[in-house]
């Protein structure tokens, strides 16, 4: 089968569970609302060679909507088990519950696999931009990734998703002394706050709209220390009907360090730059620097920061789960 018939195919499977997504009237989890967008992952798990900016317009406005729906339905799946897990004495304990916990364990060890091979000393101050009512990412990062002294401050817009993440961690004091959530937009985080991380994660539903994910990575490269690295959430392929695409060319004042785009369940692009010393005060984004695509490159990454001795060289195609 032609790349431009599986196309085709694609943007009309997708568009039908679109058609069908958006009559619902209520994005909460159920057996409808489930099996609508499993159907729709599933459609967009195979690696085919589409490029969504190509795609018509009608098409790209019907992305646009359907990865707001996307973002909405995941937010209230979050909220559904992040409830469910506060129930228990020690929340951290059964995150297993949710049904998708083994990716953010994949995606997890990805981002730190990438990003350790460009670290010479452990991280002490990690922020989470978009980390949300069941920050998976984070609480994977801290307790299996960045031990103690570690810290990793959390920024989502929304106060009640906030009030959730914190009954998630105070079970565990230790993590919950090295974990803070803040109300607040990243746009509206001072320059000075910024400059204070080692590593910054940006989540991929952070500007879902392409003009304000730029925003925000023009406001970090004005702002991040140099020296600093970004680690940006992004989509390939069918996948972008999904979540919003970063293109590493786009990265104006950083250095692409690192590209990877999974093949498995594991369904956001990663990709890791590093702040690039600006000219002069107020000066404009430098051109990202770019390195070659290391998608298919082996890593050396650590089992975690602070045991730097313990070495394993890892295929990216091959991350253990």
């Amino acid at each position: 089968m032609g790349s431009g018939q599986e196309e085709m195919q694609l943007v009309e499977r997708i568009s039908e569970i679109y058609e069908s997504i958006s009559k619902l009237d209520c994005l909460s989890p159920s057996m409808e609302v489930n099996k609508l967008f499993t159907e729709l992952v599933h459609a967009c798990i195979p690696v085919i060679p589409v490029d969504v900016s190509e795609l018509s317009s009608e098409v790209q406005s019907m992305r646009t909507h359907l990865i707001k729906l996307s973002g909405e339905a995941e937010g209230l799946m979050e909220n559904h088990y992040s409830d469910i897990l506060a129930t228990f004495d020690n929340p951290l304990d059964h995150l297993d519950l949710f049904p998708y916990y083994n990716n953010y364990l994949k995606l997890s060890h990805l981002e730190f696999t990438l990003l350790s091979r460009y670290v010479l000393s452990p991280p002490r101050r990690v922020a989470f931009v978009g980390s949300g009512p069941l920050p998976l990412s984070s609480i994977v990062l801290a307790a299996r990734h960045m031990p103690a002294p570690a810290y990793l401050d959390n920024y989502d817009l929304d106060a009640d998703a906030n009030a959730r993440a914190r009954r998630l961690v105070r079970g565990d004091p230790a993590l919950a002394e090295r974990m803070t959530f803040h109300t607040a937009d990243v746009m509206d985080v001072p320059a000075q706050a910024l400059r204070g991380y080692d590593v910054l994660f940006l989540a991929a539903l952070v500007g879902i709209a392409h003009d304000d994910k730029m925003r925000v990575v023009e406001h970090l490269a004005r702002n991040m220390a140099p020296g600093a690295l970004l680690v940006a959430r992004s989509a390939n392929g069918a996948r972008a009907f999904l979540y919003p695409v970063v293109e590493p060319a786009e990265l104006k004042g950083f250095e692409v360090l690192t590209v990877h785009h999974p093949t498995d369940e594991v369904i956001n692009s990663v990709i890791v730059a590093r702040k690039l010393p600006a000219a002069h005060s107020g000066a404009p984004p430098a051109v990202p620097v770019m390195w070659p695509c290391k998608c298919c490159e082996k890593v050396q990454g650590f089992h975690h920061f602070g045991h730097g001795s313990i070495m394993e060289e890892v295929a990216l195609e091959e991350l253990p789960s």
